[in-house]
C-alpha cells in the first residue's frame, strides 16, 4: 500500500461550515461514468495523488483501482471502475462487469457525467446502471469549464432519467482544475454511514507496489503510442528484488503486445520509444516511492492476449 504524511482536508470555505456529522464517516464509493469522463481525472485531485492513469484514450481503466481521501469529516476509500461503453469484445464485457460489480459493493455511488459531449447511448445506458443505486447516487457533471459544454442539457437529462437523485447530490465540477471537487466531497460524506475507517489515515491507495508500478509503465507507453497500440499493451511484472539494503528495487517488467509488428512500433526507431518509456517511468517513481526503482524493461509479443482468459483473469481483478 502506499501512503502520503499529509491527510487531505477541505479548504478553508469549509472550515466553518454547519455540517457536523456525530461521528465520523466511512464510505466506499464507486466512481463510474462513461470512457473519457474524467473519472481517473476526479480520483487523483481528490485524492492529491497520481492514484489512476489519466488519458485522453478511452478505457485506460482496467481495474477497480481504489483511492483513499481522509479529510476532518471522515474516510472515503473512492473505487475508479472502468469507463462503461457498449462492446462485445471479451476484454471490454470484463470490465464492464467489474463496474456493475463496484456499485454493488459500495454504500455511495459517484456518476461523472462529461458536460463537453452529446448525451448518447452509452449515457443513457449508464444512467440505467446507476438508477437503481439513486438514493445513494452523487452526480459530478464535469468538464463545466471547457467552452462549448452543456451543463444544463445534462441536468435535464438527469432530471428525466434519474429523477430520484436528489437536486443538492449534483454538481457542476472541473475535475483538472480542482472546481467544485469539495461540494461533491461534502455530498458523499452526507450519504455516508458512520464507520470504522477502512485503511490508516496516512494510506491514499491500497495498491501493490507491483501493480502501481506495471500502471505507471503502461501509463507511460499508452500517452506515446497510437491508435490501436495502447488497447494491444499490458505490462507483466517478471521479477522483483530489493538490493542494496532496501535502497533499491530491482524490477524486470515486460510491454507486451500482440503482433510482432506492434513490437517494433513500441520498441521504436534505435530503440528511442522503450527508452523514453523507461526513463519517464523512472521519473515518475521518484514521486513515488521512497527509494530507488531500477528498471530493466523489455518488450515481448503474446499473440491475441485479449482473447486468452487466464492472461485476462490475472491482469483484471
Amino acid at each position: 500500500m502506499l501512503y502520503n504524511d499529509n491527510m487531505n482536508d477541505f479548504k478553508d470555505e469549509y472550515e466553518n461550515d454547519n455540517y457536523n456529522p456525530a461521528g465520523p464517516k466511512t464510505a466506499l464509493v464507486a466512481i463510474i461514468g462513461r470512457p473519457s469522463s474524467g473519472k481517473s481525472t476526479f480520483l487523483n485531485t481528490a485524492s492529491g495523488e497520481p492514484i489512476s492513469i489519466v488519458s485522453p484514450i478511452p478505457q485506460t481503466t482496467r481495474n477497480a483501482i481504489k483511492g483513499i481521501v481522509n479529510t476532518s469529516f471522515g474516510q472515503l476509500v473512492f473505487v475508479d471502475t472502468p469507463g462503461y461503453h457498449i462492446s462485445e469484445k471479451k476484454l471490454n464485457i470484463k470490465l464492464q462487469q467489474i463496474a456493475k460489480e463496484q456499485l454493488e459493493a459500495c454504500e455511495c455511488v459517484l456518476y461523472i457525467i462529461d458536460s463537453s459531449r452529446d448525451i448518447g447511448e452509452e449515457e443513457s445506458l449508464t444512467a440505467e446502471l446507476v438508477k437503481p443505486y439513486s438514493k445513494k447516487t452523487v452526480i459530478a457533471i464535469n468538464k463545466t469549464d471547457i467552452p462549448g459544454s452543456k451543463p444544463q442539457k445534462v441536468k435535464e437529462f438527469i432530471l428525466q432519467n434519474l429523477p430520484l437523485v436528489k437536486q443538492n447530490k449534483i454538481h457542476e465540477i472541473s475535475a483538472k482544475n480542482d472546481i467544485g471537487i469539495n461540494e461533491v466531497l461534502k455530498s458523499l460524506y452526507e450519504l455516508s454511514p458512520e464507520a470504522p475507517h477502512l485503511y490508516p489515515e496516512e494510506y491514499y491507495t491500497d495498491q501493490e507496489v507491483g501493480f502501481r508500478i506495471a500502471e505507471v509503465i503502461r501509463g507511460q507507453a499508452i500517452n506515446r503510442l497510437s491508435q490501436e497500440i495502447p488497447h494491444a499493451i499490458y505490462v507483466d511484472i517478471a521479477d522483483m528484488e530489493m538490493r542494496n539494503n532496501g535502497k533499491v528495487l530491482w524490477v524486470r517488467a515486460f510491454l507486451c503486445v500482440e503482433r510482432e509488428s506492434q513490437k517494433g512500433i513500441v520498441i521504436g526507431k534505435g530503440a528511442s520509444m522503450i527508452k523514453t518509456i523507461r526513463l519517464e517511468s523512472l521519473k515518475e517513481f521518484r514521486n513515488i516511492f521512497d527509494y530507488k526503482i531500477d528498471l530493466d524493461l523489455q518488450v515481448k509479443v503474446v499473440k491475441n492476449w485479449r482473447q486468452r482468459d487466464p492472461i485476462l483473469n490475472k491482469m483484471i481483478n
